[in-house]
């Protein structure tokens, strides 16, 4: 999956930090992305065009962080019915409660999934989940993920076990 399926947008490039995590993510599941600044309140326009073309474009899956406001995940929603995945971002006074609320609180008919703050990881796994639905191969990448998650889980489980017997 070379092409782009997910875009990825930020408010600003302070965001970088936590949304480089998703692109890691989608790298590692082979999952084509784009990335950008497309601010709801600064580059009104831009983040409007952005997401009105996104399906044009081949992207199938949205995911937008921002902090504070976070009014980014929104707005793309009013402009796509392309699934959108917003990351609140820990900034400003409260620390990314109020974008987890402003994220999370959209008016009936413009979801947004969203996911924990600066959780930008869980929402490119579940721009994979999503995807995996129209592409076997992703579903399996995404079926070993967990399986191996499993078993190094189990492992360290395994190891704390053994450590614990010697005390």
């Amino acid at each position: 999956m070379e092409k782009p399926l997910v875009g990825i947008l930020m408010g600003s490039d302070s965001d970088l930090k936590v949304m480089r995590k998703a692109t890691e993510v989608l790298k590692e599941m082979g999952v084509g992305f784009e990335i950008d600044i497309c601010s709801a309140h600064r580059l009104p326009e831009k983040t409007a065009r952005y997401a009105a073309g996104a399906r044009e474009r081949g992207i199938e899956v949205l995911i937008a962080g921002a902090g504070m406001a976070a009014h980014l995940a929104g707005v793309v929603a009013s402009h796509t019915t392309l699934p959108v995945i917003g990351v609140p971002l820990a900034s400003g006074a409260l620390n990314g409660v109020d974008a987890l609320y402003a994220t999370v609180q959209m008016p009936p008919g413009i979801p947004v999934a969203t996911v924990a703050v600066d959780g930008a990881k869980n929402a490119a796994y579940l721009a994979c989940s999503i995807l995996s639905i129209k592409y076997p191969e992703l579903a399996h990448r995404l079926e070993l993920f967990r399986r191996q998650t499993r078993e190094a889980l189990l492992a360290k489980s395994a190891e704390l076990q053994e450590e614990i017997s010697r005390w």
